[in-house]
């Protein structure tokens, strides 16, 4: 989903950077299909738990782009676990990533989008709308950055925009074909999501009107309906 963004905003005119924590070979195809297109990127490590890697990436891409105008806080940790089986370094881990990473993101950026008048754009997710028994410490996260959307878009306004893309079930090669089938027949638009409908909203609020804020766009197809 991030590389997919990556490329929907640098075939829109932006220059990209992007960053990575351990899929390296990944970022580094991706990069080549950002040039590809055109577009002045780079790739960065960053690992959004940690304060340090966080100020280091924002400041790469200072160092690379010379001003900031849009954010998207796209990493997170999924992963199914019956909720009364969740370890605590389980729960820590997906907070960690899900909400103080967009958190520390946004902060460590702030300044330089308060003189660009930018954007700032989470992913969410339906999850962070509706319980999900097997997938509790994922929601209580979503959830979290639903609210923090709210409260940037009053503390960080005028200057900046900040929204939250929340998307339904997104279809991954990686995905079980069973499983796949059951959600899209759940789906009033009879398919699951895609990485391209998610970028596309995020493309929305990236270079849409500076005046939507606070905003949480479901793209889910009606599946939480």
């Amino acid at each position: 989903m991030g590389r997919q963004i990556a490329l929907t905003l640098a075939a829109a005119g932006a220059e990209v950077t992007i960053t990575r924590r351990n899929s390296q070979v990944e970022a580094e195809a991706t990069l080549r299909e950002l040039e590809a297109l055109g577009c002045r990127a780079q790739a960065v490590e960053c690992n959004v738990r940690s304060e340090d890697s966080v100020r280091a990436a924002i400041n790469a891409a200072i160092a690379f782009h010379g001003r900031l105008d849009v954010v998207v806080n796209n990493a997170a940790v999924f992963e199914p676990v019956p909720l009364d089986q969740i370890t605590l370094e389980q729960w820590d881990t997906v907070f960690e990533t899900n909400a103080r990473g967009p958190f520390l993101v946004a902060r460590e950026a702030l300044a330089y989008l308060r003189a660009a008048e930018g954007r700032i754009v989470n992913i969410g997710s339906l999850g962070g709308m509706h319980a999900w028994a097997g997938h509790a410490h994922y929601c209580a996260a979503k959830a979290a950055l639903h609210m923090l959307t709210l409260a940037m878009a009053k503390a960080f306004a005028p200057q900046v925009s900040v929204n939250c893309v929340a998307p339904g079930w997104v279809e991954m090669s990686e995905d079980d074909e069973k499983t796949a089938a059951r959600f899209a027949a759940k789906t009033p638009m009879r398919r699951n999501g895609s990485a391209e409908d998610v970028a596309q909203a995020v493309l929305f609020f990236a270079a849409g009107p500076h005046f939507v804020t606070g905003q949480i766009l479901t793209v889910d197809g009606g599946l939480g309906l």
